[in-house]
């Protein structure tokens, strides 16, 4: 993968190579997964890029199933996804087991720098792949929330683009950057990856060149 900001560098969708072997219980999952994802008539294209970390773009969100498959295409590649939520959701006798899932807990009953809290998550992790949905509603809309920029930005960690395309039944690692400050033309290119992309729901979401 190129480090150069504000250049993607596409994968080979011709092969879809796995993050490296990660133990026996992860392999039980891969293929679990791999399984479920063979029956539901879904291919995997493109290799896992070699990060030990990144923001995931994830789109398009037009359904709850586009997290299911996202997470069981993450299972394939061998990766564990992380995701924000709510502070709350991580306390309680249930908290510990929504964290192992991969919440990455945020407060929001405080008035504070998201990007910069999860940039202080990044940092005291070693590995850490965060999956974040940039349209932030499964409803139509044209303006992506550019949370997921200003993260990557302030952690210093490259974006992925993942692309869930359900008219072409394909879950792609479409391509890869280190964003270079200019959130206008990194989102122009980004936005690129998905045009001609179907959603679940394809009347709720649309790219444009």
């Amino acid at each position: 993968m190129s480090d150069t900001p504000g250049r993607l560098t596409f994968t080979d969708p011709s092969t879809a190579r796995p993050a490296p072997y990660a133990g026996w219980l992860a392999e039980v999952l891969r293929g679990v997964c791999l399984a479920y994802l063979k029956l539901t008539g879904w291919k995997i294209q493109g290799d896992w890029p070699p990060f030990a970390k990144a923001v995931l773009v994830a789109a398009p969100h037009t359904s709850n199933w586009d997290g299911v498959n996202m997470l069981a295409a993450a299972a394939v590649y061998r990766v564990k996804l992380r995701w924000m939520g709510k502070k709350s959701l991580t306390t309680g006798p249930f908290g510990g087991i929504i964290r192992w899932l991969g919440c990455v807990p945020i407060d929001r009953s405080a008035s504070h720098d998201v990007a910069r809290a999860m940039a202080e998550a990044f940092a005291a992790e070693p590995r850490m792949i965060l999956a974040i949905p940039p349209e932030g509603t499964r409803s139509l809309t044209r303006d992506w929330k550019s949370g997921f920029y200003h993260i990557a930005r302030m952690a210093e960690v490259p974006i992925i683009v993942s692309v869930l395309d359900y008219g072409a039944r394909t879950l792609s690692i479409r391509a890869a950057m280190t964003p270079s400050g200019d959130y206008d033309a990194d989102l122009a290119l980004i936005q690129g990856c998905y045009v001609g992309v179907e959603g679940r729901h394809p009347d709720k979401f649309r790219a444009e060149a």
